[in-house]
């Protein structure tokens, strides 16, 4: 008897329920209307506005061009302060993989500096550098090197003997052994502390502007939240944190999905 092979028809809800953007689609939908429901009925704009309201605020400082200039400023920051972190956090790493006096240097530093908040940082920071975005930087450096740096050397710890050993079959050694071996069998770590190192970053630059703004009266989307809240108009501070969300979302689902792709999924190694 020939085996008949069956093939079982998916309704269409069921087609479209086993599609991920579909289902956070949905999930968003929900909150919105959750949010648009319980401000209805709270009918307080200061404590809480609805979502309409928010978007509105949000259309209009969109066509103004307000909210685009200070999310430029805010960019501008983040990146170089970012990349500065995770240059630090490489280095350190680096050190630390392939000297012992590297590994108890990144230990202790990491004991040291890991738990000490960001912001924590900024008085010592406007007395070095001023008030200015120097002194934003520093902090936000502060916060990305120290949780990159525990990823990424936790990944180089956990790359099994095996690959070490084809490394050294290689005659790998120093810099080669650890951009050739270690990085790629430990980029899901690496990627991993990247997207910490990221929103850690975006936490403190809009702290750090909550806390003491900027020189000149000029700012990035924290300096926005800032000015808006003074002003009571809280339907525009609730649109500046939209936007903080917005690229968040934008960043994670389209840059570091594509390099995930490109390199974790393409080798197999997702967690």
């Amino acid at each position: 008897m020939s085996s008949e092979k069956i093939k079982i028809e998916l309704s269409w809800y069921e087609k479209l329920y086993n599609i991920p953007a579909v289902r956070k689609a949905g999930l968003i939908v929900l909150l919105i209307l959750c949010w648009q429901l319980y401000t209805v009925l709270l009918n307080n704009q200061l404590m809480a506005p609805t979502f309409t309201s928010t978007i509105k605020g949000f259309g209009s400082v969109i066509q103004s061009g307000e909210i685009l200039i200070r999310t430029a400023v805010s960019l501008q920051v983040i990146l170089f302060a970012y990349a500065g972190g995770v240059i630090a956090a490489g280095l350190l790493t680096i050190f630390a993989i392939t000297t012992r006096i590297g590994t108890d240097l990144l230990e202790i530093l990491t004991a040291m500096f890991n738990p000490l908040p960001a912001i924590a940082l900024l008085p010592l920071a406007l007395l070095w550098f001023g008030l200015g975005y120097p002194s934003i930087m520093f902090v936000i450096v502060h916060a990305v090197t120290w949780p990159v740096a525990l990823n990424v050397y936790s990944g180089f710890m956990s790359v099994s003997n095996t690959l070490r050993m084809v490394g050294k079959n290689y005659e790998l050694q120093g810099l080669p052994f650890v951009f050739k071996i270690l990085i790629p069998a430990a980029f899901p770590h690496i990627l991993t502390g990247l997207k910490v190192g990221w929103a850690f970053s975006w936490r403190t630059l809009i702290a750090a502007e909550l806390v003491f703004g900027v020189s000149s009266g000029s700012g990035g989307l924290g300096w926005f939240i800032y000015e808006n809240k003074n002003q009571l108009n809280i339907h525009l501070v609730f649109a500046g944190l939209l936007m903080v969300i917005i690229i968040g979302v934008l960043v994670e689902g389209i840059i570091f999905k594509f390099i995930e792709t490109r390199t974790v999924e393409k080798w197999g190694m997702k967690f």
